[in-house]
Order: structure tokens, then C-alpha cells, then sequence
């Protein structure tokens, strides 16, 4: 996941770029569009991975300037994201404040909504997060490690999540708890099992499913 050559710096910049929906970054700059600050956070963010990855002596220069201009735009929008912790083709959607610390492994093609804490449950622990491919993490929510998170996750706003959570699900809550499921097309179904007993003997089950 991490940013080794320029190869992969100028493919992660492309990813972020489209998934953030910026065809123009000058024009929505000297626009005052308000996901150019995003943009450039994030785009600065991948050079300091870069260097930070590359700690050659003729890049110490460069290193020593994106880190600073990193802790410069993070106090300017409330932002801190460590570094070599989110893969490529991250969305942001709106300003406003986000913290990723740098135990987190999140995936790639995710979209981070503002008020988002991703850290550890008590000061000295581990608190290791991992969090899969295609997911959607709503505002407000909180996630404490040590936990893993699944591909094709829906978090919902709001929702605290404490415990490992498998693979297409949308969940909800505080703490946050399964609340549908999503079949591989994406479309979220919902299952019904009825279990029909008489004397303590099984005597069948009907289950019944539909989209949501």
C-alpha cells in the first residue's frame, strides 16, 4: 500500500484526483471550490509518502519541506491523516475535521466523511485498525483499535465501532452492530429466519429475503 517510486506517487495523485471529482484543480482553485483544499492536503500528503519512503540524501530537502507543509495544512483544515496509512482513490467528502492516526491500514477507494476519530481504545495499547477495500465511513463515526473491518463496509453516522466486522455489511450503533447485508452486485438485502419447533424438535425452517 505504501508509495514506493514515482510511478506509484503519480498513480495514487490520478486515483485521488478522479475519485474527488477534480478535472480541473486550477480552475476550482481560483474558484474557491471547497473540495480544492482537500485535494491539495491529500496530494501534498502522497509527496511526504513519497520522500517518507525515500530517505535518500538528496530527497532529505524535500521530505523536511512536505512535512512541514503537511503539519501546516493540517492546522489550516483540521485534518490529520498520518502517512502510509490510507491507499489510493481516498474520497473526502466536505471540510471539516478528520484524525487518522498512524495505526490505521485503510484500503483503497474509501470515502471518509467529516468528524471520522480513528485511533486506540486506551493510551499505550496497540489499538491496530484495519479497514478494506470500498468502504463508506459516515460522519461522526468513531472507530477504536485493535480491530479489522471488511471490504464493502457501509458505517453509519453516528456509529461506534469496536468489534471486527466481515465483509459487505452496512452496521450501525453505538457500538455499532450488523444491520443488513449486501450481496455482490452491492444491492443491501435483508433475511428473515423462521424456525418452527414443537416439543423442543426442529419440524422446519422457512427463511425469506429481499432488497432494501
Amino acid at each position: 500500500m505504501a508509495i514506493k517510486n514515482k510511478s506509484d506517487l503519480k498513480y495514487y495523485i490520478k486515483k485521488d484526483r478522479e475519485r474527488n471529482k477534480l478535472n480541473h484543480p486550477l480552475l476550482q482553485r481560483i474558484t474557491f471550490s471547497e473540495d480544492y483544499p482537500l485535494y491539495a492536503y491529500l496530494k501534498n500528503l502522497r509527496f511526504y509518502e513519497y520522500y517518507l519512503n525515500n530517505p535518500k540524501w538528496y530527497n532529505l530537502p524535500f521530505l523536511y519541506f512536505h512535512r512541514l507543509r503537511h503539519r501546516r495544512l493540517t492546522r489550516k483544515n483540521n485534518i490529520f491523516i498520518a502517512p502510509n496509512t490510507i491507499g489510493w482513490g481516498v474520497q473526502l467528502m466536505h471540510p471539516g475535521f478528520r484524525r487518522i492516526d498512524i495505526m490505521v491500514e485503510c484500503g483503497n477507494q474509501c470515502t471518509i466523511l467529516p468528524m471520522v476519530l480513528m485511533g486506540k481504545k486506551r493510551p499505550g495499547e496497540k489499538g491496530e485498525i484495519k479497514i478494506g477495500n470500498n468502504c463508506y465511513i459516515g460522519t461522526g463515526v468513531t472507530i477504536l483499535g485493535p480491530i479489522t473491518i471488511g471490504d464493502n463496509v457501509t458505517i453509519a453516522a453516528g456509529a461506534v465501532v469496536v468489534d471486527n466486522i466481515p465483509n459487505d455489511c452496512v452496521i450501525g450503533g453505538i457500538p455499532a452492530k450488523i444491520l443488513k447485508y449486501k450481496n455482490k452486485s452491492g444491492i443491501k438485502i435483508s433475511c428473515t429466519i423462521i424456525v418452527h419447533k414443537e416439543k423442543d424438535h426442529l419440524l422446519f425452517s422457512t427463511a425469506s429475503c429481499g432488497k432494501i
